[in-house]
């Protein structure tokens, strides 16, 4: 939100009131706090009419410093907060005339008491600042008020912000804000963290997230549930400004030096990502949104899949499972479904698991919908007259108040149902709109519960599965999140369009998701809306099976490839049976994934932050920490793509290029730039029919560009989310010497891009 107009005037709405002097400084628990007034006190008569704004710097985790800044102190926002986890550093403070410092583990927070301002420091340079106008508290729109007898005597009638402006560096790149479609590149752009039901191809997003990140080795996360503005050097070029309704703003500078580091002490505070179930990675196959379905044609889908041999893992029912005008009452459609536990046991025998469309709107006219009005089960209207009803997308809708324990329940015990039918999990559609002119069971602000609705939905239904299905077995389909949702994976990308320019805008979507501290991200492959010709189907398939998961799901059409063309099913099967081979090597990097929050798709930037090229790179990224893949996003089948520094071998090919530099390459439909870093091992298991299976049996080794005097490793894990040993690769005297765990079985090896060919194995 912008309240100047240019850098020296302020707008004439925004009656700022800015932080000018450190007048009063003091020591308090893990920190310091710091009275700033409004301007330059001189003598005791300066301090009389004269608002104060509070800045409270405390150690809440390693190097990670939380900011609160307040005006009015006991002013209550009623704002649903965050989960944190906090482990404060020790502290030390030292406060003098001139400054003061408080030094928590690597951070040092320095107060400049003569001139104002504060600054972050790390490794002996200031990271940002925050210095004259930086610091504000905004009464906005405010009305004329009097001391005399009059309606307005005084009467101080506006809208209070508080804003906060941290200071870029030449060449400072901001990333992150959740998952935004817009440039990969965050510098120049107005972002509003409102969550809304807005497509790919718009500014709005589905999962706003109030934390960014910077090429300069650290993190903000605003700690704020309500809608959080940053002006991304637009408001002023030089800044990232962030503010927040209310008398009080919360921030966390979170130090990296390197961007792993910053997600992992965001993911610390904020929480990891559980490990999704090994069948989870491989292909879901959908009936589509408003396709005309039964089980004669879901049947036909998945004996036709299994006919052209490309393996499916997980069948999706979307809408429709349900009757017409009756979503969500979790009742099968008998009329097209006439046998429901008799089909799912026929579709679980065929090594299906079974996944179903759901949304926390309830529809009138049905007796789920009725039972909820009774008992209170809804968000309220704040006149009192009932439940919050709408028309937009189900007649006369209801959404369910999840901050109601017995509401959770309820909502809980209709879907154990289906899971005792043999469901295994859910998609959990929407969460975006959500009204602002509702009352809540517990009394929350229904503005700053509008994003945070997402959590309290997506963790309902997650513990559920947990609890019925136990540890590591627990998956979603999400659409909409907030801070903290990367708990509750997976995520996908939302409604895109059946073209090149909204698969690229999704990658850039899935990077900057990347960003903001999700580690699992899917899409709709060849896009949601419209059909996709053959070219663009067959070239987005392979960037989704190079995704963490994989999706065919579209709008009014059916997404099985022999309604392309013949080519489409060889494609399908090529790239899905290659995801299946390369699951040693995912599933490991996804277990590291939830305990270091480092996504799996990871943005060039993330892996290779020393290379200036990364900053920008938005159309290619790396699979895990070894592997690069850059989709191709045109039909000539030409691919532009940046190769940092080192050796690449092409996995498809064996082809050798040379890093730091862009090559231009042209491809056919089953291959794209899929190219392996030096030093790497890559496992690949033995399976490509299905992505769940003992991964540390009959493992084919592939070592690639082994340098003498590296040593190249990776890890094996099992299917059920441990990590049971490490091969580790070197070279002795002219001789690649392998080495091996226990309980890692390795049926053969192979060397790349090497003129060594004598393997000497040894398994301990």
């Amino acid at each position: 939100m912008k309240f100047t107009e240019g850098y020296w005037i302020a707008s004439e709405r925004a009656n700022p009131i800015y932080a000018s002097d450190a007048y009063a400084v003091e020591a308090i628990d893990n920190g310091m706090r710091v009275v700033a007034p409004g301007k330059k006190i001189h003598h005791r008569g300066d301090t009389l009419n004269q608002p104060t704004i509070t800045i409270e710097f405390t150690s809440v985790a390693h190097n990670v410093v939380h900011v609160r800044v307040y005006h009015y102190e006991a002013y209550a926002h009623l704002d649903p907060r965050f989960e944190r986890e906090e482990k404060p550093d020790e502290v030390m403070v030292t406060i003098t005339d001139e400054e003061a410092v408080m030094v928590a583990g690597d951070v040092t927070v320095r107060v400049d008491r003569e001139a104002w301002g504060y600054q972050f420091e790390a490794d002996g340079k200031v990271i940002t600042s925050c210095g004259f106008r930086n610091l504000a508290y905004m009464q906005y729109d405010r009305q004329l008020s009097t001391m005399k007898p009059q309606d307005n005597y005084l009467a101080a009638n506006y809208q209070p912000y508080m804003v906060n402006e941290l200071s870029l560096q030449p060449g400072e790149c901001v990333y992150g804000l959740g998952e935004r479609f817009s440039a990969f590149v965050k510098n120049g752009q107005s972002v509003d963290t409102w969550n809304e039901d807005g497509g790919t191809s718009s500014q709005i997003a589905y999962k706003s997230i109030p934390f960014y990140m910077t090429n300069k080795g650290y993190g903000i996360f605003v700690d704020h549930s309500d809608n959080v503005s940053f002006e991304v050097a637009s408001e002023k070029v030089e800044y990232v400004g962030f503010s927040v309704p209310g008398e009080e703003i919360r921030y966390d500078f979170i130090y990296g030096p390197t961007p792993k580091e910053v997600l992992y002490g965001y993911t610390a505070l904020t929480g990891r990502p559980a490990l999704p179930p090994a069948w989870s990675f491989g292909l879901w196959l959908s009936t589509s949104f408003t396709t005309n379905y039964d089980e004669e044609t879901t049947s036909s889908f998945i004996d036709g899949m299994a006919e052209r041999d490309i393996p499916v893992s997980v069948f999706h029912f979307d809408c429709f499972w349900m009757k017409e005008f009756q979503w969500c009452d979790f009742e099968w459609d008998e009329r097209v479904f006439p046998d429901v536990p008799g089909m799912l046991k026929r579709y679980k025998e065929k090594g299906l698991r079974i996944d179903l469309w759901i949304n926390p709107y309830i529809a009138q006219g049905t007796d789920f919908f009725r039972e909820g009005v009774k008992n209170g089960y809804f968000l309220q209207r704040q006149d009192g007259r009932g439940p919050k009803q709408v028309d937009m997308w189900q007649t006369g809708m209801a959404l369910v108040d999840f901050t109601n324990p017995d509401a959770s329940q309820w909502y809980r015990n209709k879907l154990k149902t289906l899971l005792d039918m043999g469901v295994d999990c859910f998609k959990t559609d929407f969460g975006e709109r959500i009204p602002i002119d509702v009352t809540y069971y517990d009394g929350s602000n229904p503005k700053a519960m509008h994003n945070y609705y997402t959590y309290l939905y997506n963790k309902c239904v997650f513990e559920l599965l947990e609890e019925e299905r136990g540890d590591h077995e627990a998956v979603l389909f999400a659409r909409s999140a907030t801070a903290g949702c990367q708990k509750f994976p997976v995520h996908w990308g939302g409604d895109c369009s059946a073209n090149y320019p909204s698969m690229a805008e999704t990658l850039r979507g899935g990077l900057s998701f990347a960003l903001s501290g999700f580690s699992f991200w899917s899409h709709d492959i060849s896009g949601f809306e419209h059909t996709a010709t053959p070219d663009v189907y067959k070239r987005w398939v392979a960037f989704g099976m190079l995704s963490t998961h994989s999706r065919l799901h579209g709008s009014t059409s059916y997404r099985v490839p022999w309604l392309f063309d013949d080519e489409a099913n060889d494609v399908v099967r090529f790239f899905t049976k290659l995801k299946c081979r390369l699951m040693p090597y995912i599933f490991a990097e996804a277990i590291d994934a939830t305990m270091t929050g480092v996504s799996v798709m990871r943005p060039m930037i993330l892996e290779f932050p020393e290379d200036m090229a990364s900053n920008y790179l938005d159309m290619q990224y790396m699979l895990g920490g070894r592997v690069l893949v850059a989709p191709i996003f045109n039909e000539k089948g030409k691919a532009d793509y940046y190769l940092p520094k080192g050796k690449w071998t092409h996995m498809l090919s064996d082809d050798v290029y040379e890093g730091g530099r862009y090559y231009t390459d042209l491809y056919d439909y089953f291959s794209l730039p899929l190219f392996v870093r030096e030093n790497s091992i890559i496992p690949f298991g033995s399976n490509e029919e299905q992505p769940d299976y003992a991964y540390e049996e009959d493992i084919e080794l592939h070592i690639y560009s082994l340098e003498d005097g590296q040593i190249a490793s990776c890890k094996i894990p099992n299917v059920e989310g441990e990590i049971v040993g490490e091969v580790r690769a070197m070279i002795k005297d002219e001789c690649v010497v392998v080495e091996v765990d226990a309980d890692i079985h390795i049926k053969n090896v192979k060397c790349h891009n090497m003129t060594i060919h004598n393997i000497d194995l040894k398994e301990k």
